[in-house]
């Protein structure tokens, strides 16, 4: 493991894969079978179960559980104690191991702290989910989802400000000034960028 810090106090069960340049810090538990991209760091007390994949870039602040069935895409930000859950009529007297849903959270989304992110629930590309929010289901690109549950309260850019609607309809960055529009599919879609970063 190239590059690899892991603190003396975290666990790496053998069998899990880590990329070169992850930090891995206090009282971690990484399962054998997850896989952990490059240039990671996970804070204090971040469990990762069998079968996670986690892309390249990935910040999850402390007291983060990524259970199985949950995969994050390169750059996303996990806030401190954001929940991931994966089976969605738990109880403790019915074993559904095995009924687990999957949960995808595209790349360069943010989990504000204390987000619940419910299992089944596909977030795309650079939402922001704000603090304390409940996602379930289908959250667009660039969405800014807030409340209980989360419902879209406007759109956030790359570089994470809460986009301002111009007079023709496009979308401004305030820090980068760059401009965003939807496509004919409906979906936001940044001008910046060629097609395939766009994305």
């Amino acid at each position: 493991m190239e590059n690899v810090k892991i603190h003396s106090s975290a666990f790496v069960d053998e069998g899990a894969q880590i990329g070169a340049g992850t930090a891995i810090w206090h009282f971690c538990h990484i399962m054998a079978g997850a896989t952990l991209g490059k240039g990671c760091i996970l804070g204090q007390n971040v469990v990762v179960a069998p079968g996670v994949r986690i892309g390249n870039n990935v910040k999850i602040q402390n007291n983060v559980s990524v259970y199985e069935g949950v995969e994050l895409e390169d750059d996303v930000f996990c806030g401190p104690s954001c929940v991931f859950t994966n089976v969605i009529n738990p109880r403790s007297q019915i074993v559904r191991r095995g009924q687990y849903q999957r949960t995808l959270v595209r790349r360069g989304v943010t989990l504000g702290a204390n987000s619940t992110i419910v299992c089944g629930s596909t977030l795309g590309r650079y939402a922001f989910i704000a603090a304390g929010a409940v996602v379930k289901g289908e959250v667009p690109d660039y969405a800014l989802m807030m409340g209980v549950p989360a419902r879209r309260r406007g759109w956030m850019s790359r570089h994470g400000y809460r986009l301002k609607e111009q007079a023709d309809g496009t979308w401004t960055c305030p820090e980068s000034g760059w401009t965003y529009r939807f496509d004919s599919a409906g979906s936001l879609r940044c001008d910046n960028l060629s097609e395939d970063e766009s994305l």
